[in-house]
């Protein structure tokens, strides 16, 4: 962390691991809400092509495979840098969130079932 902990507004620093082409990112916390699931934070920094990028995660309970689950769905917005089109821009962002929503469910399958 930079600034802050766990509270709206805080500013984290994180190494990207996901394979793209990028290594850093600086991130600023905007909305957390443990009782909706809803995680909201834009970039401020980093050595990516996302410029403006804000996002909003939110967590739904689902069934999967007739067992219960969580589907959780990112939404964001970003400017289409002049270098590329806006279909571009959405495929490598939408290549990023997968890449993540796949570590998270990695981690997630790791977890001992309650």
């Amino acid at each position: 962390m930079r600034e802050g902990g766990q509270e709206v507004g805080s500013i984290r620093e994180i190494e990207v691991a996901s394979g793209l082409p990028a290594t850093s990112s600086v991130e600023q916390l905007e909305r957390l809400d443990d009782d909706e699931h809803i995680l909201a934070f834009r970039k401020l920094d980093g050595d990516h092509r996302l410029l403006n990028y804000s996002s909003i995660l939110t967590l739904h309970e689902d069934e999967i495979d007739e067992r219960p689950g969580t589907t959780v769905v990112e939404s964001f917005v970003v400017d289409v840098p002049d270098c590329n089109t806006e279909e571009e821009t959405c495929c490598f962002i939408e290549q990023l969130i997968k890449c993540n929503l796949r570590s998270l469910a990695n981690i997630c399958e790791q977890l001992p079932h309650q």
